[in-house]
């Protein structure tokens, strides 16, 4: 038995998210298809963790147990040649056994991309969320150093419907950076993790556009982490502007 690990790009507008779905197009089906014609074995490759609809990665982290003795260069090219061109296999390595793409994560790194000019060029539009409208970035980044540190994300999760009955999850975790950059017409969140609960990134980044709006302010980041109440945050960001950029092992 050999433990694959694969770094994978994809462009999520192509895709219902990450996770296999009865009747829908995902990148996790797609790729254990791909594998099944290589290996002829049926596996169910396993992420860092689960991508939303429309969420893109450069650098997705995946793992899954074969017998085939196929070579990692071999597999390589054989999964970009079976692939559809919105997913490619940038690296194939063998891994440690008790390696998990998931379970052996530390870090994650998120960007957002807000592109600011009045018009967005019809070849960007699925790739960023457009917002012409006035903002004050200068507190917008303020804002976004509030968040740093071990706290309680409640308040920017949304309801994991995969959780079921696992009410007793924490939802602690620790961010080690937070931080908005203007990078020509674009501004960028990136935000780096121990890890990140469902539509945390997306509905921080709503937060924080409500702060550039001055319907908040940046001292009312603590206020809305110690409600631990989703409704205390702003809206959910449009998918299309988010990025996996790395996972840290």
């Amino acid at each position: 038995m050999r433990n694959l690990k694969l770094i994978l790009s994809y462009d999520g507008a192509e895709f219902s998210g990450w996770q296999v779905q009865p009747d829908a197009s995902t990148v996790q089906g797609t790729l254990a298809s791909a594998i099944g014609r290589i290996t002829g074995e049926k596996v169910l490759p396993q992420a860092s963790g689960r991508t939303d609809a429309g969420v893109h990665a450069l650098a997705q982290v995946v793992t899954f147990v074969t017998e085939s003795s196929v070579p990692t260069e071999n597999f390589l090219r054989a999964l970009n040649d079976i692939l559809p061109a919105a997913v490619r296999v940038l690296e194939v390595t063998e891994a440690a056994a008790k390696f998990h793409a998931r379970h052996s994560a530390r870090a994650k790194t998120y960007r957002y991309r807000i592109y600011r000019a009045p018009i967005c060029p019809p070849f960007l539009a699925r790739y960023v969320w457009h917002f012409p409208y006035p903002l004050d970035e200068a507190t917008m980044e303020c804002a976004a150093e509030l968040v740093v540190g071990e706290h309680d994300f409640t308040s920017f999760a949304a309801v994991d419907p995969e959780r079921g009955r696992e009410e007793t999850v924490s939802n602690v975790r620790t961010i080690f950076s937070s931080k908005w950059e203007r990078n020509g017409d674009e501004f960028v969140y990136t935000v780096s993790g121990s890890g990140f609960l469902h539509h945390m990134v997306r509905n921080l980044v709503g937060t924080f556009i409500l702060v550039g709006k001055g319907t908040l302010v940046p001292e009312d980041l603590a206020r809305i982490l110690a409600a631990r109440n989703r409704s205390a945050a702003g809206a959910t960001a449009p998918a299309g502007g988010l990025y996996l950029i790395n996972v840290e092992y």
